[in-house]
């Protein structure tokens, strides 16, 4: 089997959906992909409400952090997916540098303002 292939989910405060959409990945993805999330600006916690309800689905969210985006400076990133209330995105992004993570953290500030 070839390299693991990272799927990153970038919210805002990576507390909530970032951080469910990540334990789905997990549950789902199958060999080959590797799930992480980050927040442009994390808000440091986890959300209990998240915990609560994936717990329902049988996924213990309560070893998850919320991390920063720079955390994965110079990972290798398959695709990054924005998820924010109203609109998503994804993007196949290749090795984060700060470069790339100013564009996404700036892509996510972005669409918040349009929203």
């Amino acid at each position: 089997m070839g390299p693991t292939k990272l799927v990153l989910f970038v919210s805002v405060e990576n507390s909530n959906r970032s951080q469910m959409a990540e334990a789905f990945a997990r549950m789902h993805a199958g060999d080959g992909f590797e799930a992480a999330s980050s927040g442009s600006r994390p808000s440091g916690r986890v959300n209990p409400r998240a915990v609560e309800y994936m717990r329902e689905v049988g996924y213990d969210l309560t070893t998850h952090t919320s991390k920063p985006l720079d955390q994965f400076n110079g990972q290798k990133v398959e695709v990054a997916v924005t998820l924010l209330r109203n609109i998503h995105g994804v993007a196949p992004v290749g090795e984060l540098d700060g470069d790339e993570i100013g564009f996404l953290a700036g892509k996510v500030a972005e669409i918040k303002r349009l929203r």
